[in-house]
């Protein structure tokens, strides 16, 4: 390559931090390149990515922590997933957890630093009672404890985001996952645009959304593009970036290698689309951060500034002193209640 060549790709780099900077929406060959374009240097792209990233978020990291509360018995066939009513993994079936249950998991989320406590729920959506049940614990966990609180419920109509809302309810997570064109390949139960009705219930209703992706799943440059930019239409405050983890009894795992698609390289250069795409938006490293990014997960933290922490919903992630020793080390400050020394002690 020659020096040209290299001036030339530098400023591209930085061309595209000033252009996400200034709201102007990347060209579909500039995100292309960003994906694809071995001459585009990743370590100049990371921190045009970094720009932004500093500029709207300046060196925090939020901090996640997910709560599986009720696993398994779904009547959904999403072929990623090991709580699909088409896999055969051996995991723990429960029901939803006692409030009790809950409210202890939120007070630990909390003592350990999370900045925002997740809870999750398997199945198609909930029922009027269910959702009466959770607006109740949401009313308790904001009562008791100065954490920030998200639901993942399944699918929802108006009436039960006004409710949710209602209750104290900062923020509902409902993940697009993948492409409108992909969607079909990975899900029969439900489809895209049902995904997209519950976002729009939840917007209605003046919740913040939360809503991502996963990756690795058999997708194309042009999907992960499709749906980074629907997620920019969406304004979508939150956007977790996931890498599929290909678990036993999933029936993905039969069908797609995710370890062939997603290098260190691949998975830092999505985040910085992601992040150029959606510059002032909650971009977090989610499932698979370990798994694909391996020693480079400290680097993604260039473009995103929040990431889970203990595990995902059916896998295990890094400890709590790895993952704020990971932040501390990258010269990031947690954003927390807490001080740093009394996380770490």
């Amino acid at each position: 390559m020659s020096l040209k060549d290299v001036s030339e790709n530098l400023e591209f780099c930085d061309n595209l931090a000033q252009h996400s900077i200034k709201g102007q929406l990347l060209t579909l060959e500039e995100c292309k390149r960003i994906l694809s374009d071995s001459a585009v240097p990743l370590l100049p792209l990371l921190q045009a990515a970094y720009q932004v990233r500093y500029r709207y978020h300046q060196n925090t990291v939020s901090i996640h922590i997910i709560n599986n509360a009720k696993n398994g018995n779904c009547p959904e066939d999403c072929s990623y997933c090991v709580q699909a009513k088409s896999s055969d993994s051996p995991i723990a079936d429960y029901p939803i957890k006692s409030e009790s249950e809950l409210m202890a998991e939120a007070k630990a989320a909390y003592d350990n630093g999370a900045y925002r406590y997740c809870m999750v729920f398997a199945g198609r959506g909930p029922s009027k009672g269910r959702v009466k049940k959770l607006a109740s614990i949401i009313k308790e966990i904001k009562k008791n404890y100065p954490i920030q609180v998200c639901l993942s419920p399944g699918l929802i109509d108006d009436d039960d985001a006004t409710h949710l809302k209602e209750a104290g309810l900062d923020r509902l997570n409902h993940n697009l996952n993948t492409s409108a064109r992909h969607y079909q390949s990975i899900c029969s139960t439900h489809t895209y645009d049902d995904r997209l009705n519950t976002l729009y219930a939840a917007q209605k209703a003046g919740l913040e959304t939360c809503s991502g992706m996963i990756v690795g799943m058999g997708e194309s440059v042009a999907d992960i593009i499709e749906v980074v930019l629907k997620l920019r239409e969406l304004n979508t405050p939150s956007i977790p970036v996931n890498f599929y983890i290909p678990l036993e009894g999933a029936p993905l795992k039969e069908k797609v290698d995710p370890f062939h698609a997603l290098t260190p390289e691949y998975c830092l250069r999505i985040l910085c689309l992601v992040r150029l795409l959606n510059p002032t938006a909650e971009i977090r490293m989610a499932a698979g951060r370990e798994l694909h990014l391996r020693g480079m997960q400290g680097m993604g933290l260039y473009p995103a500034n929040s990431l889970f922490m203990e595990g995902y919903l059916n896998t295990t992630g890094t400890s709590i002193p790895q993952t704020f020793q990971m932040i501390k080390d990258g010269g990031f400050d947690i954003k927390s209640d807490k001080e740093l020394d009394q996380l770490l002690a």
